[in-house]
């Protein structure tokens, strides 16, 4: 497969929106069709792309496609993309979630169509971009480049406080992101004082010899940005009034693909490029973790909106993500992979269904809500498999990310794991509330049922989609796994040098010794 691959996979949404948008001057419905066609091309060239490399990704550790051009040589700025198998999941996950959000606009979006799927290609392709980048300047291009159409998304069509959910998105990850560069730039700097050489290029980053106090700022940098995206507590408060005021398709790329974006950031780029610095840290970060677990499962057991309940669990899932990357064990970081890749599915469906229920009743409270499996019995069946998928019953991919999470890091930290296991408690009355309250019960006396219909064949479609999906994770878990170990191998294999100087590093953590923990069965 040629290199060039990876350009097209960032190239095809973005070609695929401005196209829509031109044609929504002539015809809105054309529109549609042109950004589905193009969310498809996206999705079928990235299951192209996992059948011609996908064995060997699952066999070696190093990039099996790369592409490399100058682009500022001058300072060692390069556009290099580049594709391991931890990487192609979230390619995979990435093409899946354009093509739900794009037949979840269908009937939802009726003003500015082609402006609207131009936002939400373009927001495509910075997240391909994103995932694809071994140039840190690269990177924080496409970091930088999704948020756009994303405050367009939230502010144009959002609900009604659209415009201070949109701004408040912005002034957090704008700020999170300054924390990025100013420690990219330290880091050059850095590398380029102890080597001669000027290069953001990551894989030569990678090693650089930093001082206790330098690598330890730096760090902070990379984990502010990262934290705020994934989003940890209490760094989360722009996402559950994002979730509630985003249009559905809005709702599921922050759900399924940006929140993945930190997640994936902190394990490719945050703890390998600062390992003693991560290494110092990990303790607080993994009681941050736990602590946003409890949280987001206490917060939304008090929720009476539906996607601000949802939105406040993707905080409870997320602290499990933090705390795999905290323990730094194999397993424990397998399970975060995992866990990410489950919850995009599940969570996406989630706000796909609470978009499907809001267009309905023009509601999305709970107490204006009650009695809907009598009447939508498929929406509540469906509603039913995605909440227990969400509070990780067994034989779902939830179930499984959360159970490696605990398990590779009770190697590290047995006493948070037992507290974390208590938020799957709580996280599961919060579901099982949303269940009860919205989809069972006696339905709201102000809302007539009779002429209310239940979901037809598009949305049948894309909750089947995501559902065999999820059950398909959950069940057969070993070549999401496969394919991502030889990367993780490699990236937590690599050791902390013990340096006297950082009084914070103890001589005694082999946390970040692949050693360490419990491996799985190959």
């Amino acid at each position: 497969m040629p290199d060039a691959t990876l350009t097209a996979l960032i190239l095809t949404p973005l070609a695929g929106g401005f196209a829509a948008w031109l044609a929504a001057r002539q015809r809105a419905a054309a529109a549609r069709w042109i950004a589905l066609a193009a969310a498809l091309a996206t999705f079928g060239l990235a299951l192209l792309t996992w059948a011609a490399v996908g064995a060997e990704a699952a066999s070696i550790a190093a990039p099996v496609l790369q592409q490399r051009l100058p682009w500022i040589p001058r300072y060692g700025i390069e556009y290099h993309l580049a594709l391991d198998g931890l990487s192609l999941l979230f390619v995979v996950l990435t093409g899946l979630l354009g093509c739900i959000a794009v037949l979840m606009s269908w009937r939802e979006i009726e003003r500015s169509e082609g402006l609207h799927y131009l936002c939400l290609l373009a927001t495509v392709a910075g997240i391909m971009g994103v995932f694809l980048a071994f140039d840190l300047f690269l990177f924080y291009f496409f970091w930088e480049l999704m948020l756009v159409p994303m405050y367009f998304l939230i502010g144009v069509w959002g609900h009604e406080g659209r415009v201070r959910a949109a701004i408040k998105f912005v002034i957090f990850t704008m700020i999170s992101g300054l924390f990025l560069l100013a420690s990219i730039i330290g880091l050059y700097w850095a590398h380029a004082r102890a080597t001669g050489q000027l290069t953001t290029d990551y894989v030569e980053l990678l090693g650089t010899s930093l001082p206790p106090e330098v690598g330890g700022w730096l760090f902070v940098g990379f984990l502010v940005a990262f934290a705020v995206k994934l989003p940890v507590f209490p760094l989360h408060s722009w996402l559950p009034d994002a979730h509630t005021q985003a249009p559905t398709a809005g709702s599921i790329l922050l759900a399924g693909l940006l929140l993945k974006t930190g997640g994936y950031a902190l394990i490719r780029f945050a703890v390998p490029l600062f390992p003693e610095a991560a290494a110092s840290l990990s303790g607080p970060i993994a009681v941050v973790g736990v602590i946003g677990i409890i949280y987001g499962a206490v917060l939304a057991y008090g929720q009476t909106d539906m996607k601000r309940l949802i939105a406040y669990t993707s905080v409870s899932h997320m602290g499990f993500v933090v705390l795999g990357v905290a323990s730094w064990q194999l397993v424990a970081v397998q399970g975060a992979v995992l866990q990410m890749l489950a919850h995009g599915l599940a969570t996406g469906a989630l706000f796909a269904i609470a978009g499907m229920v809001d267009a309905r009743f023009h509601s999305r409270e709970l107490a204006a809500l009650g009695g809907l499996w009598a009447r939508l019995p498929r929406l509540s069946g469906f509603a039913l498999l995605f909440i227990l998928a969400s509070v990780g019953v067994p034989g779902m991919g939830n179930f499984i990310g959360e159970l490696l999470t605990l398990l590779g890091a009770w190697a590290v930290t047995p006493a948070l794991v037992a507290v974390a296991a208590g938020g799957l408690v709580a996280g599961t009355v919060a579901m099982l509330r949303l269940m009860q309250r919205a989809f069972h019960g006696t339905a709201a006396a102000t809302r007539p049922l009779a002429d209310i219909a239940d979901i037809g064949g598009r949305e049948i479609l894309v909750l089947a989609a995501l559902a065999a999906l999820v059950i398909a994770l959950g069940m057969f878990p070993q070549p999401a796994l496969r394919s991502a170990e030889p990367a993780l191998e490699q990236l937590v294999a690599r050791e902390v040098v013990y340096d006297p100087a950082d009084p914070q590093l103890d001589p005694r953590r082999t946390r970040l010794t692949a050693a360490a923990g419990p491996e799985l069965p190959r």
